[in-house]
């Protein structure tokens, strides 16, 4: 296995389940469903997220794969359906500082405000802390997506600050970046709350 704090190639792809929650390596065999989880909601038409249009994903999946090894993709499905329900990342991955963070992030619609995006979190930082010994997870989002800061909030991540001017939006203004991360010495807390979190779901 190789690890952040032993990086002698780049971080092994790995598929993970939890709570009916399956995540696989992201692959041109996901398109179809990506293209209709996008399509739940019109996620594209949301000026603050980097959700593809339909007839885009394919590209979407190119570049996440040409990314490597700063960027490992996930698709994230349903484990008793095998439907497809968004995609997540670990990217900006820096063995040399054991870090990496957690983004390009997004579900259906019908998958909001359920437990997948817990579930995901716990399974993907348990596996950057516990497997590949990263010292911190960072986690960004816009400075407008008021939902996203509340979720990251939740989770228990600390706000790093914002870095202003920082990227570019879909409609070709510039968005300020929020940053938060999670140390090793916080993720025991953390995965006590997330845990807790999904109980009180119905999930554990």
């Amino acid at each position: 296995m190789h690890t952040l704090a032993h990086p002698a190639a780049p971080i092994a792809p790995v598929t993970l389940e939890l709570h009916g929650v399956r995540l696989e390596p992201l692959g041109p065999q996901h398109a179809e469903g990506l293209r209709a989880a996008a399509s739940d909601g019109e996620l594209w038409k949301l000026r603050i997220t980097s959700v593809p249009e339909p007839d885009q994903v394919d590209a979407y999946i190119a570049k996440a794969l040409g990314q490597r090894p700063e960027r490992l993709a996930f698709a994230v499905l349903d484990a008793a359906s095998d439907k497809v329900l968004g995609t997540t990342s670990y990217h900006d991955i820096v063995p040399a500082i054991a870090r990496l963070e957690i983004g390009y992030t997004w579900y259906a619609r019908s998958a909001q405000r359920s437990h997948v995006n817990t579930t995901c979190k716990l399974m993907l930082m348990t596996h950057a802390f516990e497997t590949l010994g990263a010292a911190l997870v960072g986690l960004r989002t816009d400075n407008f997506n008021h939902a996203s800061q509340a979720a990251i909030e939740r989770l228990g991540a600390k706000k790093d600050g914002v870095l202003r001017h920082h990227a570019l939006r879909r409609d070709g203004t510039v968005r300020d970046t929020v940053m938060y991360s999670i140390t090793a010495g916080e993720w025991p807390e953390i995965k006590a709350h997330l845990r807790y979190k999904l109980a009180q779901h119905g999930t554990v």
